[in-house]
């Protein structure tokens, strides 16, 4: 059906993975997507409609999750082995299993020759063609096949009995092979395995050198049945006698390695097979843990928003005036003025108040440093009508008396002034934006005034602005 499939290679899914746009891919296939396309699109969504783009159709791992549901169904589907000449059916979450199993499929020699054999035929083909599986003769140094070591001879049969029998194996077991001091050598020295090493070393060739030793053990049960052929042949008379209950014994010694060694291998297997499924799950696991992760890194984030306009609200409602009369504190003044005077920061504009609880909303805006006709000279003070929540209620234009006020900080000589607004002024129509143009008074106190010690308009490098509207 369809739904096996992956939406990209077409071939069942394999770890399947469901998109925010509820088609499928195997897990590879999506990750490879991700890897090689930025902001890759569902071909599938594609192919429905052409002309259609959404969200859920970007592809990305971390938007996607484990579909659980249909991997369990692909896990119990009836299958057969398509490999020519094997029989086998089963269901598909032990096909896996079957595949490093099956007898008939072909697979590359371990040895490196580049031969491409049936599995079942890999021993033969180890015993008689494999280029790579080769015996070193100790006497005459010559390297034979397995069939050929059989039936050669030096000088007579003094050869074979006289000297171990040494297999070549690929070049990494052999660089390994050097016995030395406080070495441990491998359980299949017996037959004919020369390699020595720490016992981990030991333990890993032994692991990886299963087929070596397996061609070994075959080569010895071969010598000791030619051995017990010819002590039966000196029992019946025709030859002299040897020892034939010795290689009995060696034989059954043989035998019982071999099954031992099988055993190891059957329980390998299943280790790794073991070893697999349980890295399929910590995957599904590890997966849904970053998609849980990302929805509450979201949630977070939402939070931090939520909690940053609240924090904003808070701080205006703070500091807002409802009674038409607000007072301005500006700290750090020093620096505020010579940012201005270079431009970095021209002007600043006062936390919002209202004329009343349900007024007009408006503000202030200072140039410390002067603008317009005031500009390098006077400071500038201007009123600004802003947007508000009650606009339709009130009457335009803005008509209320304005008055500014310079607090000295020793209740001296404050400096005050005031305007009543130009109906016809843009500064005084219902606002269409978040707030109208600014208007005031651009001369309101020379520089040299608010500089000067005489007065105290800034004290502790601060000053206070007054604003009350009538």
């Amino acid at each position: 059906e369809q739904k096996y499939l992956c939406s990209n290679c077409n071939n069942i899914l394999k770890k399947a993975l469901q998109t925010l746009c509820g088609h499928r891919y195997c897990s590879a296939c999506l990750a490879w997507i991700a890897r090689n396309n930025k902001n890759a699109i569902c071909q599938k969504c594609k192919e429905e409609d052409p002309s259609t783009f959404s969200e859920g159709s970007l592809l990305a791992e971390e938007r996607a999750f484990g579909d659980a549901a249909i991997n369990k169904e692909i896990s119990e589907l009836r299958v057969h082995c398509v490999t020519l000449g094997c029989s086998w059916s089963g269901i598909m979450k032990d096909f896996e299993e079957h595949q490093s199993l099956c007898e008939y499929a072909l697979i590359p020699c371990h040895t490196g020759c580049g031969h491409i054999v049936m599995r079942k035929k890999l021993a033969d083909h180890l015993e008689n063609g494999c280029v790579n599986n080769v015996t070193t003769c100790q006497r005459c140094k010559k390297s034979l096949s397995s069939s050929e070591y059989q039936e050669h001879s030096c000088e007579g049969s003094l050869c074979k009995e006289q000297t171990p029998v040494h297999t070549e194996t690929p070049s990494r077991e052999k660089n390994c092979s050097t016995p030395s001091v406080n070495k441990d050598g491998c359980r299949f020295s017996e037959v004919g395995c020369s390699f020595r090493g720490s016992k981990e070393k030991v333990k890993d060739h032994e692991r990886t050198a299963v087929g070596a030793h397996m061609l070994l053990l075959l080569q010895h049960i071969k010598q000791l049945k030619a051995s017990l052929c010819t002590a039966a042949k000196a029992a019946n008379g025709f030859i002299p006698q040897t020892e034939p209950s010795v290689n009995e014994n060696k034989l059954q010694v043989f035998e019982n390695i071999v099954a031992v060694l099988n055993k190891e291998v059957e329980i390998s297997s299943l280790e790794i097979m073991a070893f697999r499924r349980q890295s399929e799950l910590d995957q599904n696991i590890i997966r849904g843990l970053e998609l849980k992760i990302a929805e509450l890194h979201r949630c977070l984030t939402q939070k931090d928003a939520g909690l940053s306009s609240l924090h904003k609200s808070l701080l205006f409602s703070e500091q807002a005036s409802y009674d038409g009369v607000f007072l301005w504190k500006i700290t750090d003044v020093g620096r505020k003025l010579q940012d201005s005077v270079t431009g970095r920061t021209v002007s600043l504009y006062s936390p919002a108040f209202y004329t009343a609880k349900y007024g007009y909303k408006v503000c202030l805006r200072v140039y410390l440093n002067g603008d317009g006709t005031g500009k390098g000279t006077h400071m500038s003070l201007f009123f600004v009508v802003m947007k508000g929540d009650y606009d339709a209620l009130l009457p335009w234009p803005f008509r209320n008396k304005v008055t500014f006020m310079l607090l000295d900080q020793n209740n001296r000589e404050h400096v005050i002034d005031a305007f009543r607004p130009d109906l016809a002024s843009a500064s005084f129509q219902r606002p269409v934006n978040d707030m109208n143009i600014a208007s005031g008074c651009p001369m309101f106190l020379p520089l040299f005034k608010l500089q000067s010690p005489k007065y105290a308009y800034v004290k502790e490098d601060t000053l206070f602005l007054k604003c009350i509207v009538e």
